[in-house]
């Protein structure tokens, strides 16, 4: 485990002490916490990012799906003729 220094604005450091306390926990748990939380979310938002752009590139190469045979798929969910998510716009 390496060790990082940080200034923190007093209002952020007397919130912080008043959480560690709360959660019986330190205040290093619970930055590591947060960070651990602020580092899942942005790689998710990139991750997200990149399925946009992928995304993108099929609606520009017209490797897209016609409204309507989407909705024809979505009316048949529950029936007995329900249609194959892979059959769609095909």
């Amino acid at each position: 485990m390496s060790i990082t220094s940080v200034r923190l604005q007093a209002d952020v450091e007397r919130d912080l002490k008043r959480i560690a306390d709360r959660q019986r926990r330190s205040k290093g748990w619970v930055i590591n916490q947060a960070l651990r939380e602020y580092v899942q979310r942005e790689a998710s938002e990139a991750e997200r990012w990149q399925q946009t752009l992928e995304a993108l590139d099929d609606v520009a190469a017209g490797r897209v799906v016609p409204a309507k045979d989407v909705h024809a798929w979505l009316r048949s969910w529950g029936t007995r003729k329900e249609i194959d998510p892979s059959k769609v716009g095909k």
